[in-house]
């Protein structure tokens, strides 16, 4: 006998009835005689293949109308829907009351065997008499559970009691309700959602992201307005600064890189709530799977290339444009706020300023030359100076005569010299042992027609040396220029100085021994005949004072070399006529501001050659000094038409061929250490010998040869820098008539252009310009995206995200237009259907537009009985019951259109 009588007509299984119903007017009719209505009961069939369970679409209702008669699973409140679809292959489950635990099931037990222990009363839910109630096989006989073969096995359906089945199916908890949803769709299984799909402008995840817009639009144009204005930082950053170059590198990289994190951040947020918000609107176009991949483009560039599909069905949209441009302007930020905003050495403009220097003496005073000599010996106060000098001179001069023969031996060999001197190479020099020094040609004299003009050989030159003293100048903290050693040895700088550059003119002319009688001692009645070492002991005292009205004998050449009272300067006296190949000098007799040199040619009818040397400031020509962190260049520019800042264009009146006595003085040391006087002792010097074979043979230059008049302005040209050093910056001494020595010196300023590298923004080659397109983009999508955010009056639930779209698949209805997508994902016209975000009631679900549907346009299933633009269909028998959700999801979908 069983447990349970199962004809319905005892009064014991009537009130077990009333205890199974839900207290509803919906339900009352249910309520009848079930003895006379048809039951199913659900076995196992061994011979249906097992299929897998399909997950049926559900929507919740208030209540459920009593001409509903479709067979729905059942399903408790807040239960997961995995276990739901679980649940209906293995009959009616019924949980227990214990709150916070999942509700279990009843035991099966084979068709009319007894069934299992009564439940405890202790249940509230369950009456004692439905807890031991199984299905049965018959009208008259109380259902009993039918065992199953496998999990897997589908069980077979076959009618029974038609309203005890449908009672059994509405079994849920008081708190549940249920609607109806379109068919199809199981509304029991529906999500409950726990929060709004809208949140306020005022929490946390809010205000988080339009910090970060902020925060990305004020920094980007910041950016932009550094890399445009291209400032330069100065003394702010050096090596010995506050902060180094390497630490404002560093930090201009580590800002850039924030703006391109948040600049990510911020436009896949109005990505997200672009397409979230318009899944809402009824009438637009939904989104598609190739409009939500769009955030996978800009965090993931390398997806595009992976997943080309969706670049292909979503780059022509706007958003898809808009947001294949963010990919792109992300992926080069860093690149473009390298190469436009990061801190880097770079060129300024020219700048013209007034610079100083220290004024200590005037030029080439031989008292404070040898003073400044650097020798460790100081007891020696007749000739220490002197003989420091010497070494100097021979150092500096031997140096620069090297390497300018060496220059001239390029040229021969390669056979391309010219006879035009501008075109010869120019003297060099070094100073301070890092500096290269360069000469110039100035004040050309045309060869032939001199020496047509005096019947004779003529080879005259002038060489400009430029200012020693705009070393120290540019040195000077009164000038604040950076130097090399400030920017990590990597910094570069140059000045073009308006100062005179000193310049040695050297004439040399060709003259018989005949000819130079009147300026040989030996010649003299005086010497009878001879000069011995007798003589040159005491040489010069054998010549006769002259007073200021005396100038001494003609000679041949007076009007070659300005000799006599029309010149106001008096011819040399040299001892007696060098052998072949030596050289005299007659520095020891004072003549003036001109110092001579006697050679003995003996070739090529040329007998003798008579040179004088005279230096003067020249105010044709400009100093240029360019500096690099492994030395620098230190030239004299001249002759220059276009040449601004040329001494005699900010000084007009500056005098011309005002020649400098006082370097007499320094010339006859830089002389003795040459050895260009050892011809008075016959003493063969190889130096003067190389001087003579440099006589031209004609009064035309040679191309692969120098001249002695060359040879000697480059030899002579350490004077100049020497003489130079710590002297004014004008053509006059400005001070003191009666000294020629300042301690501890005087700061001059004089015109000069400065052009300098310090670190500074903006870009180092043309090309670069193009990055200037990325920063402005990126600042004008900030603040696009900024004023979107503000506007929009909060954030809706970003469906784009992944754990959120996620959730939403998961808990929505499965779509035939999606149909053998699940192993591969979608393929073709899938990427282009539209999907819609819908509520209903607390549930929140997202479906295809499909073919009928208000605002869908791609490929869908078709939506039986829903209205996308009035919502439910006037045919439905229920109305979906007010929650906060459904009055969000009204307000957002009732949009006309989707901006966006």
């Amino acid at each position: 006998m069983s447990s349970y009588p199962g004809d319905g007509s005892s009064p014991d299984s009537e009130d077990r009835r009333r205890l199974l119903r839900r207290d509803t007017s919906d339900l009352s009719t249910l309520a009848g005689d079930i003895n006379d209505s048809p039951r199913i009961v659900l076995t196992p069939d061994p011979e249906s293949p097992s299929k897998p369970s399909h997950r049926h679409p559900y929507k919740r209702v208030a209540s459920l109308g009593s001409n509903d008669t479709q067979y729905h699973g059942a399903s408790f409140h807040d239960e997961d829907i995995a276990d739901t679809i679980e649940e209906s292959h293995r009959g009616l489950g019924i949980a227990t009351g214990t709150a916070g635990n999942r509700r279990g099931s009843l035991a099966r037990v084979p068709l009319g065997a007894k069934s299992p222990s009564t439940p405890s009363t202790a249940d509230p839910l369950l009456s004692p008499a439905f807890a031991k109630l199984p299905f049965t096989a018959s009208k008259n006989q109380s259902p009993e559970y039918l065992p199953r073969k496998s999990a897997a096995s589908t069980p077979s359906v076959r009618f029974i009691d038609e309203h005890e089945a449908m009672e059994k199916s509405t079994i849920l908890s008081t708190d549940e309700k249920l609607t109806k949803a379109k068919p199809g769709h199981d509304l029991r299984h529906g999500c409950k959602s726990k929060s709004n799909i809208h949140q306020g402008r005022w929490t946390w995840l809010s205000i988080t992201i339009l910090v970060l817009a902020v925060y990305s639009t004020v920094f980007s144009g910041i950016y932009l307005f550094v890399a445009i204005r291209k400032p330069r930082y100065g003394t702010h950053i050096h090596s010995a600064g506050k902060l180094s170059p390497s630490t404002a590198t560093l930090i201009s990289a580590l800002f850039a890189k924030t703006i391109e994190l948040s600049f990510v951040t911020v436009f896949v947020a109005f990505l997200g709530q672009a397409l979230s918000r318009r899944s809402f609107v009824r009438n637009s176009t939904g989104i598609t799977i190739a409009e939500m991949s769009m955030r996978s483009w800009i965090m993931q560039p390398g997806s595009m290339i992976t997943h080309w599909e969706s670049v292909r069905y979503g780059a022509l949209t706007f958003l898809g444009m808009v947001s294949l441009t963010a990919a792109l302007l992300a992926m080069l930020y860093t690149s473009a706020s390298e190469a436009l905003v990061s801190p880097k050495l770079k060129y300024g403009d020219w700048d013209s300023q007034t610079m100083y220097g220290i004024v200590k003496t005037s030029f080439a005073n031989p008292v404070y030359t040898g003073q400044m000599c650097p020798t460790p010996i100081k007891d020696d106060p007749d000739a220490g100076d002197t003989t420091c000098l010497q070494i100097q001179h021979a150092g500096e001069a031997y140096h620069n005569y090297e390497a300018w023969l060496a220059d001239w031996t390029h040229v021969a060999n390669a056979g391309n010299g010219s006879s035009e001197l501008k075109k010869r190479p120019n003297s060099v020099g070094l100073l301070f042992d890092n500096t290269t020094v360069r000469g110039s040609w100035i004040e050309v004299v045309d060869g032939v027609e001199a020496s047509a003009k005096a019947n004779r050989l003529i080879n005259n030159v002038t060489m400009a040396m430029p200012h020693a003293g705009i070393f120290q100048a540019a040195r000077d903290s009164a000038n604040n220029i950076m130097q090399p050693a400030d920017l990590e040895g990597l910094g570069e700088y140059n000045i073009v100085a308006s100062i005179p550059s000193p310049a040695i003119n050297v004439l040399c002319a060709n003259m018989s021994e005949k000819e130079l009688e009147p300026i040989i001692y030996t010649n003299w009645p005086a010497s009878e005949g001879t000069f011995s070492n007798a003589d040159l002991k005491i040489w010069p005292q054998q010549v006769p004072v002259v007073t200021d009205t005396e100038w001494l004998n003609k000679t041949a050449v007076d009007d070659v070399f300005g000799f006599g009272e029309k010149y106001n300067r008096r011819p040399p006296v040299f001892p007696k006529l060098p052998l072949m190949h030596n050289t005299i000098l007659n520095h020891s007799i004072y003549t003036g501001s001109s110092m001579y040199l006697l050679g003995n040619v003996s070739r090529d009818k040329i007998e003798y050659m008579l040179c004088s040397m005279r230096v003067e400031q020249s105010p044709a020509c400009s100093t240029r000094y360019n500096v690099t962190g492994g030395g620098g260049i230190l030239e004299a520019h001249c002759d220059d038409k276009n040449d601004d800042l040329a001494y005699h264009r900010t000084h007009p009146e500056a005098p011309i061929g005002v020649l400098v006595s006082d370097w007499v003085n320094i010339a006859s040391e830089w002389a003795n250490s040459l050895s260009l006087n050892n011809g008075i002792v016959d003493g063969n010097a190889s130096n003067a010998r190389l001087l003579m074979q440099f006589t031209p043979k004609t009064p035309k230059l040679s191309g692969v040869l120098p001249s002695i008049a060359e040879a000697l302005a480059v030899m002579a040209g350490c004077t100049l820098l020497l003489g130079s050093q710590d002297a004014p910056f004008t053509h006059k001494w400005q001070y003191d008539p009666n000294t020629a020595t300042l301690t501890p010196g005087t700061y001059e300023n004089f015109t000069a252009a400065v052009r300098t590298q310090q670190y500074a923004s903006g870009g180092q080659l043309k090309w670069q310009s193009i990055f200037y397109i990325v920063l402005a983009l990126v600042f004008l999508t900030n603040i696009f995206c900024l004023v979107y955010l503000i506007i929009s009056g909060g954030l809706v639930t970003d469906f784009m995200e992944p754990q959120n779209l996620f959730t939403l698949s998961i808990n929505s209805p499965p779509s035939k237009s999606m149909s053998g997508s699940c192993g591969a994902g979608p393929d073709r016209d899938q990427f282009r259907v539209g999907w819609f975000v819908n509520v209903e009631g607390d549930h929140v679900f997202i479906e295809d537009g499909g073919n009928d549907s208000g605002g869908g346009n791609g490929v869908g299933a078709e939506h039986d009985s829903y209205n996308w633009k009035g919502g439910r269909s006037p045919t439905s028998e229920f109305e979906i019951e007010d929650s906060p959700i459904s009055a969000t999801y009204a307000k957002l979908s009732s949009k006309r259109r989707s901006v966006l």
